[in-house]
């Protein structure tokens, strides 16, 4: 009762700020993938001409959402009552001073079905995006039915909607009702799409950014690895485009948007390797398309370090096959899998196709392995879930310097130390 009590508290506050100030503006952001990297990008080109608030990380809990909405702490100790009363009397302050921001982008996570339509009682976004459709947390969704219907209530219920043409098949369009939808892509057949005309791994993205609002295409450079890291900055333009910014601003914004750590974000390695760090998270959709981009790159040797895919429910066996007959021997040295579902069901796939395969139960292993067998100017991927997994700890061991090690993923004292606990037993 103590938690549904402050969480009703805080919704009904979010309430009273939107009512209060009706001339700040609501970004959500929603999808099986790519939402923290999208919302990162959206506030980044909108911060070319408005002020913008945006949660740096996520609580994932029903208090998260609330609290980075009205730009409140997360009190360090959730179970103190004072700890809260100071949570409610900042809340209160917000809502009766001037604001501090145009707009707020917030991303909005689901990981069982009611949990979107929840955030209809006490949010209207102005602009909702929906990054994907894919299997995610499949031991509570069971189809990717139904994790369409809980994506797409996001757009449902904004005022207007984004929808990501290339990572949403067209057959879930039946469960939109929101008339007010555009999509974007890296395809031709989004409404706002970007057509790469030149790419450097070091440079990135040179192209032209389309848009219905625009007479002409216009030129942006876009720095980020791989077409499916396209996206996020496509949806970007395209929400700065409908809150009013003009050709320039979007251009200028887009120019400005960089990997962010763990999500394909390229570091350099020993022996002068390439390591492509998409160490923060893995699904099936993810780790195909990184999978993707290591094969369009030209090096000696390539390397792919893939850690199990967590929350696939009854689909883990499925998935991780898929990914196995996706091991192409031809282009690649080595597969390394870490975790037991890989070592189960990836492995043995990727070894029937012919590849070179060798399996560990923990990512320091994997990593001195891939150390061993690294030569001259080769690129490595390293695409693995949170949970056991941690393959930014076998990013650590082929580093070119320790001073890139501020650049991986969870490396707080605190993930330290969980991390410190985990390899210790595992060992």
């Amino acid at each position: 009762m103590f938690k549904l009590f402050i969480q009703q508290k805080l919704e009904s506050y979010v309430k009273a700020y939107f009512k209060k100030h009706p001339e700040v503006k609501l970004v959500g952001v929603i999808g099986s993938v790519g939402k923290t990297c999208t919302k990162i990008a959206i506030a980044t080109v909108l911060s070319e001409r408005f002020r913008v608030r945006l949660q740096e990380g996520n609580h994932n809990t029903n208090f998260s959402a609330p609290l980075a909405i009205l730009g409140v702490e997360y009190p360090v100790n959730i179970k103190s009552i004072s700890a809260w009363l100071a949570v409610f009397r900042a809340a209160k302050d917000r809502i009766k001073e001037p604001t501090d921001v145009d707009i707020i982008v917030q991303e909005l996570g689901s990981d069982r079905i009611g949990q979107v339509k929840h955030f209809g009682t006490y949010l209207h976004p102005d602009i909702g995006v929906v990054t994907a459709v894919s299997p995610e947390h499949m031991e509570f969704f069971h189809t990717v039915d139904n994790v369409a219907i809980e994506e797409l209530g996001v757009a449902n219920f904004s005022k207007i909607a984004l929808i990501n043409r290339d990572d949403i098949a067209g057959l879930y369009s039946k469960y939109l009702t929101n008339a007010k939808v555009n999509t974007y892509g890296t395809s031709a057949a989004a409404e706002y799409h970007y057509l790469s005309e030149n790419y450097d791994i070091n440079k990135g993205h040179e192209g032209v950014f389309v848009s219905p609002e625009w007479q002409n295409p216009v030129r942006a450079k876009i720095n980020v690895l791989g077409e499916h890291t396209l996206r996020p900055a496509i949806a970007a333009g395209a929400v700065a485009i409908k809150l009013g910014m003009n050709e320039m601003e979007v251009a200028n914004g887009l120019a400005k948007i960089s990997s962010i750590p763990g999500r394909m974000n390229v570091l350099r390695g020993i022996k002068n390797s390439i390591i492509i760090d998409d160490s923060y998270n893995s699904s099936p959709l993810a780790a195909t398309c990184s999978m993707r981009e290591l094969y369009l790159l030209q090096t000696p040797q390539r390397i792919a370090v893939l850690g199990d895919m967590n929350e696939l429910g009854d689909s883990s066996q499925i998935e991780h096959v898929a990914l196995g007959k996706l091991c192409d021997p031809e282009v690649l040295s080595w597969v390394i899998t870490v975790g037991s579902e890989s070592e189960k069901y990836l492995a043995p796939t990727a070894k029937s196709r012919g590849c070179q395969v060798k399996s560990f139960k923990d990512s320091l292993s994997a990593g001195a392995f891939v150390r061993s067998v690294l030569e001259d100017n080769a690129v490595v991927l390293f695409k693995g879930s949170e949970g056991g997994i941690f393959l930014e700890e076998a990013v650590k061991v082929i580093l070119h310097s320790t001073s890139d090690e501020a650049n991986l993923v969870r490396q707080s004292p605190e993930w330290i130390k969980r991390k410190t606990e985990f390899f210790s037993k595992v060992s």
